[in-house]
């Protein structure tokens, strides 16, 4: 893929007076004294920071963060770009939410990190921030953050992982986890070939190689303009991607010249491009929730009902796992995303703006796509339109969602029996149970797994199928839960059940051989229970004390929003007052 890019942003106009690290430095008093000074006590001398942006690395680096394994080497080829471009580097480490280690969530954490982002960037002496995520919650988080603050940001994504190889079987992580633990568990699996699969998986560093949350949140940043053109889907360890981090580095330091700010960049059209595009790739349905807690820090109203209203006139264009066959490196191979906003201009907002300082059109106007089967063409989509669908009814008040391109078409229709679990620990005790009174018709429910419930709003809603039935061939059942899903999961799962069983919403009051329905075409579910006997239940019930005694997880609970309205804090939502730090 071609990196190169035209910034529209580069001027002569550089006073290092309007430089916002000025107030910090300029000054000759006694406290801009102290802050030359102690800078000095570190080594740096004057040429280094004197009248040069400030440009921060917020970096997102653990060695509990898989994703983020190689971002030591990149934060230094960040750091490069900004020397070139003659700005002043400093590395602010953030904390990292590393999605496969961190329990229970890190949902439970993303909104910690968006607060971090914001006051890091507001409380130091910032002109402008290269944030560096790419792991699930990473990337909305930092996002959240900088769009609160105000303050020159881009995006540099972690890349995807390579493709994966066992035998002759080309593996997609996360999706071929699910799909091989299916096959063990009914024992056409042994145990040295599920070690094999084990060693291998995980090819490189880097996110998931498949469309899950964070390359689909990638998609959607770019899309959005937050980032360099062609940066989502450029491989992890391929040298493109250490020319992007430099060239972002670059490009840091223009922003920060021009003051080009979240603010002159995203707006309700960015995220009308975010939706479409998320829906375009076939993207995670956690994308849903994060989108409309970025429209809330833009103050937009991002509703489930615009999601679905897009979603039943976007295609999916992009062939990739687990809604289709490819991953994301053929993905990079094809063109990349680019290629694929080209191929849908005018469905999109072509006007609106990116970090380069023109508009979306112009960055994709030149972009050509060089695998129809990857990224297929307006008259061969993979699917016509309704990717990921909206879902309500007396089950789920304030609606809920389901990826039906990763779904059974002949589930999308359905009405059965329920199989209930109040909680995980109770389906991980009774779910392959042999005398557990389930068949395939079985509708299978889990409660407390929302963000209260659980807590955090894990992805637990890929629900596990018993092993007897895995053992008669079966493969997809309706599932049901106030649970996310991860992006790499597939199946017939409705997610995101609002408000959840543990704000006393109906699926609190289920219980197993209730019959429920889901009809996705009409985009409706339904509890087959007469309203007399619902309250009657809801009138016995009682409801979780779901608020910690003490620290982060009290604070959670008492701010948490449901699904329906992105899961941010209540006290978060829109811009800081943009009051800059008094300085004494």
């Amino acid at each position: 893929m071609n990196l190169e890019f035209v910034s529209r942003l580069t001027s002569s106009d550089r006073d290092p007076s309007r430089l916002r690290s000025a107030r910090w430095f300029a000054p000759d008093d006694m406290r801009s004294f102290g802050h030359r000074s102690r800078l000095k006590g570190m080594g740096f001398d004057d040429v280094d920071f004197k009248d040069r942006p400030v440009v921060a690395i917020l970096n997102t680096w653990s060695e509990l963060n898989t994703c983020h394994s190689h971002f030591k080497n990149r934060a230094d080829e960040v750091r490069r770009g900004i020397l070139q471009a003659g700005g002043f580097p400093v590395e602010v480490p953030v904390m990292s939410l590393g999605e496969m280690l961190m329990k229970p969530t890190t949902m439970l954490y993303r909104n910690l990190l968006a607060m971090e982002v914001e006051e890091v960037l507001r409380c130091h002496p910032i002109d402008a921030a290269v944030l560096m995520g790419g792991c699930d919650k990473t990337v909305p988080a930092m996002l959240m953050g900088a769009i609160s603050a105000d303050i020159p940001s881009i995006f540099f994504p972690a890349g995807p992982m390579l493709k994966a190889r066992w035998k002759n079987v080309t593996l997609g992580s996360g999706s071929d986890a699910w799909k091989y633990w299916d096959e063990r568990l009914a024992g056409n699996l042994c145990d040295k070939d599920w070690k094999g699969i084990e060693n291998c998986i995980g090819r490189s560093a880097g996110t998931c190689m498949t469309m899950g949350t964070a390359s689909t949140m990638a998609c959607v940043t770019e899309a959005m303009g937050m980032s360099l053109p062609g940066a989502a889907c450029t491989p992890s360890v391929v040298a493109d991607h250490s020319r992007l981090a430099t060239q972002t580095g670059r490009h840091a330091v223009e922003m920060a010249w021009a003051n080009w700010k979240p603010s002159d960049i995203l707006d309700e059209k960015s995220i009308d491009n975010g939706v479409m595009t998320s829906l375009a790739i076939g993207g995670s349905t956690n994308a849903i929730v994060h989108l409309i807690a970025i429209a809330g820090r833009l103050e937009q109203t991002l509703t489930l009902e615009r999601f679905d209203e897009l979603s039943q006139t976007t295609p999916v264009l992009a062939d990739i796992r687990p809604g289709g066959q490819f991953l994301m490196e053929d993905f990079f191979d094809a063109g990349g995303l680019p290629a694929l906003l080209n191929r849908m201009q005018d469905l999109l907002h072509a006007d609106s703006k990116t970090v380069l300082g023109g508009t979306l059109g112009e960055q994709v106007a030149d972009c050509d796509v060089i695998d129809d089967q990857v990224i297929r063409t307006r008259e061969n989509p993979v699917s016509e339109a309704g990717g990921t669908c909206v879902l309500r009814g007396n089950l789920a008040p304030s609606g809920c969602v389901i990826k039906a391109l990763a779904a059974n078409p002949d589930l999308l229709s359905h009405r059965g029996p329920a199989v209930v679990f109040d909680n995980y620990p109770d389906m991980k005790a009774r779910i392959h149970d042999p005398e557990l009174d389930v068949t395939s018709d079985s509708v299978i429910i889990l409660r407390s797994a929302g963000p209260l419930g659980a807590p955090g709003f894990p992805e637990w809603g890929m629900l596990p199928i018993p092993k007897k039935l895995l053992q008669e061939g079966i493969r997809d059942m309706v599932r049901i839960s106030d649970a996310r899903m991860s992006g790499t999961s597939y199946g017939t799962c409705v997610l995101h059940i609002a408000p959840e069983s543990a704000a006393g919403g109906p699926l609190a009051l289920v219980r197993t051989g209730d019959m429920i329905e889901i009809d996705v075409p009409k985009r409706r579910i339904h509890w087959d229970v007469d309203e007399d006997e619902a309250a009657r239940r809801k009138a016995e019930i009682k409801l979780p004390d779901v608020v910690p005694p003490r620290g982060y997880g009290q604070l959670y609970a008492k701010h948490v929003t449901q699904a329906d309205v992105g899961c941010d804090f209540d006290f978060l939502t829109g811009r800081s007052p943009g009051e800059e730090p008094g300085i004494h």
